[in-house]
């Protein structure tokens, strides 16, 4: 383990600072992390204001601050499954539920909640929707991605009709007292609240689990070592449109330690209690503490068979009679006496945890999912292995704990200070990331080795990786803290290793897929300044994705008994068979009726059908210079699916170009007679027939390469050598020293500002920088609400309502100074400019 960076807040007057709150906080699969801090009013120190603050892990110091309104300290904090609301609970019974305004990360709004008034809340939990997938490290080495990552039969918490999941949230409070909230289809919250037993008592600590089978298990203790750890079923059925709650008492268990008298005595109180994992209710955590030291307990719930009275031995058994069982909870593993235990992280891969995948891990070396953390208040932290609880990996934490042979402990003691520690920590949703909130406020961002420390040669490091980043591809979870781990010198092998397992796939999953392994490809190549052309590329293909998509989803059949095929498989059909370098003569081939459209969405599209007509300019133009790997556009050079989209492409515009020549692209061309459109393709057709799917790949002639070398003559070309930018912390955690972040405080904005100034084009300066947006992953700047407002435009604006096709979320753009590293603006770019003050994604792609 390694710290990567840390982020601190503003120095302020201590006065204003609340270092002795309970501290929580929560990871989401989209890599944001929400903590919670109190602050003081200056003029009245009995006004605390209970604030949460979201960070994205790549740009940590935008912080999004949130005055949540509790009116006690926040206890709970609980991402969904989606990543995209997250609920927070507090010491008065108030539970809010957070949600994106307009989808964006910087804008945050509670709509909904419910209330137990005087009741804090010990635990929080979303209910679960039924969706499991399981990690099989023992097929890492398959090539089938149905093998690696398989679908578990699981039971959602409660279901509507058709079996649809409900989405809702469980809480349970310090009495004894659970509550259950369901979001009914219609918008509205519907709330029931059961006791868990008849007889109602002190709940200091509680954990929240679910079953196979749907039913949801709580763990609960009122905090004394010496008394039972109780367990109850909680059932939630939908009755004549009333939430209904009915639980059950389960077996119980009493620590280890209490059996010895002089533990009992030396760890009276239950500080930490936590299923291993939400999705298994049968293996159970437990920490008992004291000011000088805590022991921790692993424990599991198995069937035995019942003992059965001698009378009865002898008896001749009935045939088919089983024996009786019972559910009992036996101790798996136990460590010696530890220091005082601050925080715990437990990991959320679904690993699984049978003898045969733990042997499997072991001889791979595979350790994500394996360990839990544990932080103490002496600064240090340990990762321990979630059922043997043997050692896997020490830290010494962001006090400088003492390490064997260091008298720093002993100087701490001298001056009094008090030790910094964590008091919140959290993992990754892949494991290689902790997160961890010291009792100062300072978040600190650790990387955890898949490996846990052992020595391991490149292939089996860029395995573990590769099966990593499979596994956020399929579950469409964010991968950034895999790229953590990624050296520039791995990147190349990555691409072309992932490349070959997604050609491997069958036909419908690579559709699937399609979008997210693009945007994989771009994020891996911009961690190496040898690739960052590849990565302009690579966002050159989503935006061209994109663009198709939206062309054929306008096209509509002529009549209703069409064939199976829609207008644009057919489109794709025929160009792909059609091996002729007319455009024209390819259109007769097509019934041009389905590209019927009227004036007003071509008109529309304009911006995008410049884009298009721009970018084969530069593509051929540039095909001279193939040798140069370091130039943008080398990639689609050879890739002969992007070159037949945008032939494809081509003949659409052409089609509509007759229906409204002022869609047409514009190009500057010194021959009024020439037909560029005609030139294009056939040098484009020509390109495409030396790399096509279906034949070997061949290198283009040398009459293609002299023609191409012409066009500059002929055509204005456009100038695209732009580099995507890389203002995200990623790219500056290659080293071993840790970064040092202030919140707030951007540190890729710091000189060169002025460079740029002059540059910005006037219209931006024009437009209200609250209605701009900025995806944080790959940088794009587009509006909030578009002003145009027809159909094509509004099905082109979808595709990023909620997230980029890069993975990564909007924020506001507050200020012109956090565009200007973005646009990089120069005025070569103006010949693509729109004539519009509407920026959509598509234009300023070209802008990176």
């Amino acid at each position: 383990m390694e710290v990567a960076y840390v982020c601190e807040w503003e120095k302020r007057p201590q006065s204003t600072h609340c270092p002795s709150v309970p501290l929580v906080c929560s990871w989401s699969c989209r890599n944001l992390v929400a903590f919670t801090s109190d602050l003081k009013n200056q003029e009245d120190e009995k006004d605390v204001s209970h604030m949460i603050h979201i960070i994205d892990t790549d740009h940590p110091w935008d912080v999004y601050s949130i005055n949540s309104g509790h009116a006690e300290v926040i206890s709970c904090l609980e991402w969904d499954r989606s990543g995209s609301r997250l609920l927070s609970a507090d010491g008065d019974g108030t539970i809010k539920c957070w949600a994106m305004a307009d989808h964006l990360v910087s804008s945050w709004e509670s709509s909904l909640g419910s209330a137990l008034a005087g009741e804090p809340i010990v635990a929080l939990s979303w209910l679960h929707n039924g969706v499991k997938l399981a990690l099989h490290v023992e097929m890492s080495g398959s090539t089938n991605f149905g093998e690696k990552f398989s679908r578990v039969k699981f039971s959602p918490s409660l279901t509507l009709f058709g079996g649809k999941p409900m989405e809702g949230w469980l809480a349970v409070s310090i009495s004894g007292l659970v509550t259950v909230s369901l979001l009914k289809p219609n918008g509205t919250l519907l709330t029931s609240s059961e006791s868990l037993c008849r007889l109602r008592g002190r709940v200091a600590l509680a954990d929240i689990a679910f079953t196979g089978g749907g039913n949801i298990v709580v763990a609960a203790t009122d905090g004394c070592s010496s008394s039972p750890v109780q367990f109850y079923k909680v059932v939630v059925t939908m009755v004549n449109e009333k939430c209904r709650i009915d639980t059950e008492l389960l077996p119980s268990l009493f620590m280890r330690c209490t059996t010895d008298a002089v533990r009992r005595e030396k760890y009276p109180t239950v500080t930490h209690l936590r299923f291993l994992t939400r999705e298994n209710s049968e293996q159970v955590l437990l920490c008992a503490s004291c000011q000088g030291g805590s022991i921790v307990e692993c424990w599991s719930l198995r069937k035995e068979g019942l003992p059965v009275n001698n009378i009865f031995q002898h008896r001749s058994p009935v045939v088919g009679e089983k024996q009786p069982t019972i559910l009992k909870w036996r101790i798996l593993s136990a460590t010696n006496d530890l220091e005082r235990v601050s925080a715990v992280a437990l990991p959320k891969l679904p690993i699984s945890i049978s003898n045969t995948d733990l042997k499997v891990a072991s001889d791979t070396k595979f350790c994500p999912g394996l360990g839990l953390a544990l932080s103490f208040h002496d600064g240090s932290l340990q990762i321990l292995h979630r059922l043997s609880l043997h050692t896997m990996g020490v830290f010494y934490g962001p006090g400088g704990a003492a390490r064997p042979g260091d008298d720093s402990a002993v100087k701490r003691q001298r001056t009094g200070a008090p030790p910094l520690h964590f008091k919140a920590l959290q993992f990754s949703w892949t494991s290689l990331a902790l997160a961890g909130v010291d009792n100062q406020g300072k978040l600190h961002m650790l990387r955890v080795s898949p490996s846990m420390g052992q020595l391991l040669d490149m292939n089996t490091t860029l395995r573990h990786l590769l099966f990593l980043l499979e596994y956020c591809m399929v579950t469409g979870y964010d991968w950034w803290d895999v790229l953590l781990h990624v050296q520039p010198a791995m990147v190349h092998s990555l691409v072309e290793k992932l490349h070959e397992e997604y050609m491997r796939q069958n036909h419908a999953l690579q559709q699937v897929l399609a979008t997210r392994i693009v945007a994989v490809k771009a994020s891996l190549c911009k961690l190496s300044s040898a690739t960052a052309a590849r990565a302009c590329d690579f966002h050159a293909k989503l935006l061209l994705m994109a663009i198709s998509s939206t062309f054929k989803s306008l096209l509509r059949p002529h009549t209703l008994h069409s064939p199976d095929k829609s207008p644009g498989d057919r489109l794709a059909e025929i160009c792909s068979k059609n091996i002729d370098v007319d455009i024209d003569k390819v259109m007769l081939n097509l019934k041009t009726e389905e590209f019927v459209l009227d004036g007003h969405p071509l008109q529309s599209l304009q911006q995008l059908i410049q884009w298009v007509g721009d970018f084969v300019l530069y593509l051929l133009a540039n095909l001279p210079n193939q040798g140069s790997i370091v130039r943008p556009g080398f990639g689609f050079l050879r890739d002969g699916s992007s070159l037949g989209m945008l032939r494809e492409m081509m003949v659409m515009i052409r089609i509509w170009g007759l229906l409204k020549p002022g869609c047409l692209p514009v190009y500057t061309a010194t021959s009024d007679s020439q037909d560029s459109m005609f030139l294009l393709f056939r040098l484009l057709s020509r390109l495409w027939l030396c790399s096509r799917d279906d034949g070997p790949p061949q290198e283009p002639d040398e009459g293609l390469v002299d023609e191409c070398c012409l066009l500059p003559s002929q055509l204005l070309v456009p100038s695209m050598d732009w580099l995507p930018v890389n203002d995200g912390v990623i790219v500056r955690l290659q080293g071993k020293l840790p970064l040092r972040l202030t919140f707030g405080k951007s540190w890729s904005l710091a000189g060169g500002l002025d460079r740029y100034l002059s540059h910005i084009p006037g219209i931006l300066k024009n437009v209200n920088p609250l209605l701009r947006l900025h995806v944080l992953r790959c940088g794009c700047v587009t509006m909030l609400r578009s002003p145009n407002k027809t159909n094509a435009m509004k099905q082109w604006e979808q595709r990023w309502i909620k997230n980029c096709l890069c993975g990564g979320l909007d924020r506001n753009t507050l200020q012109y100074s956090s565009i200007l590293p973005v646009l990089l603006y120069t005025p070569q770019y103006s010949s693509i400019l729109p004539s519009t003050p509407h920026y959509s994604p598509a234009l300023l792609y070209t802008l990176h």
